[in-house]
């Protein structure tokens, strides 16, 4: 006589989660690193005609960058952002002349995370002649603009459909700095928002100030601040602004002076105090060159900034407890007037858009020592100014 052996209910219970895991794991795609790229562009461009905004997917998980085209056709993108949500999409049009007015423009978009294409929701003027930097603050509320010809700043509201209203608030810097020939008067260069949404902080290259207001986010309205902004040395000709992940330190790269200011920063005051000024070039380079861009690595542990005449990245370690800069590499972007590069959300990979030869090369960041590799992948697109990224589900 066969002795029949019995499953008990808890034995049966834990087969059947063991095999429903099991089908779980078969049938679930493992997670994937997708991205939209969006590149502005000069449309004006002295070296190739341009469409507008370009696009490409990007598999972080591959390395694979597959071209999309254009997402849209506008004049001049030189500077763009995407919205927190990632609906919606903004770009400057970066013109002296906005319907007869003295002002350029700004201009939003609708984005179709399928196919990347971007639909024009609306322009409005920027307030002043030749806008070159676009940004968000943190909760998508407002975009910030800085026209670099008309020496200004302005705010617009974004309604709910991404739609921008008229200006909330608009402020005219004015003065001059040490050298006549690039520093006549004011020239708005970037306008960033602190890591808590309370200050708006201006890189004014003719003034060779960075300059601090108070934001209200409700509002939309810029204050300026107590103290006013933080002093560069004359003839800089400050240009971009980083903070460090951490919130304690904030790096600015001056254009004329091809050099990284290095501030702490007091969060609660929103006020600057100077910690060191480094050359971005090799001590034996003697000839003509204008810093472009400057970004921290997420680890906190690197900082880049390029050359323009040069044409190159140079690399910077950051003592995490100083904030302060030493060299670590200078690397040719293998291309002409690397006007603007960034570095992929994960990390690993940095765009560097050479405008001049009209391509974008990437590199791979080494997480161990920041240094530069170049990948080999090479994008053409027309006159490349600015890179940004959006992530896809």
């Amino acid at each position: 006589m066969k002795t029949k052996t019995r499953q008990t209910p808890h034995l049966v219970t834990l087969l059947l989660f063991v095999l429903l895991v099991l089908c779980a794991a078969a049938t679930t795609p493992p997670a994937k690193h997708q991205y939209l790229v969006y590149v502005g562009t000069y449309t004006k461009s002295e070296t190739t005609k341009s469409k507008g905004i370009y696009g490409y997917r990007f598999d972080a998980d591959t390395g694979q960058v597959t071209p999309l085209g254009v997402m849209a056709e506008t004049v001049n993108p030189s500077f763009v952002a995407v919205h927190p949500n990632r609906r919606f999409f903004y770009a400057v049009n970066e013109v002296t002349d906005y319907k007869g007015r003295s002002s350029g423009a700004v201009s939003a978009f609708a984005i179709d995370r399928a196919s990347g294409k971007l639909t024009l929701l609306n322009e409005v003027p920027s307030r002043g002649a030749d806008p070159c930097y676009v940004s968000l603050d943190k909760e998508g509320k407002h975009v910030l603009v800085a026209n670099y010809t008309g020496g200004s700043i302005a705010v617009f509201p974004v309604l709910e459909d991404g739609r921008l209203a008229d200006a909330s608030a608009f402020v005219q810097h004015t003065g001059h700095g040490a050298k006549a020939e690039r520093q006549d008067g004011p020239h708005a260069h970037s306008i960033d928002l602190s890591p808590d949404n309370r200050f708006a902080l201006v890189d004014d290259l003719g003034l060779d100030e960075l300059l601090v207001y108070r934001f209200d986010k409700e509002k939309g309205s810029l204050t300026p601040n107590d103290p006013k902004f933080a002093k560069l040395q004359d003839g800089a000709g400050p240009r971009h602004f980083a903070f460090h992940p951490n919130g304690k330190f904030a790096y600015v790269v001056n254009e004329m002076q091809s050099s990284v200011t290095v501030f702490s920063y007091d969060a609660a005051r929103g006020a600057l105090q100077s910690l060191q000024t480094i050359s971005t070039l090799p001590k034996d380079f003697s000839g003509q060159n204008d810093d472009a861009e400057i970004q921290v690595h997420p680890s906190g542990k690197f900082l880049y900034a390029s050359n323009r005449g040069h044409d190159s990245i140079a690399v910077f370690a950051i003592d995490g407890d100083k904030g302060t800069l030493t060299p670590v590499q200078d690397v040719p972007t293998q291309g002409k007037k690397p006007r603007n590069f960034e570095i992929d959300p994960t990390g690993t990979l940095l765009f560097a858009a050479n405008q001049a030869s009209n391509n974008i090369v990437i590199f791979r960041i080494d997480a161990g020592s920041g240094k530069l590799t170049p990948t080999g992948q090479v994008l053409d697109v027309p006159a490349p100014v600015c890179v940004r990224f959006l992530a896809i589900e």
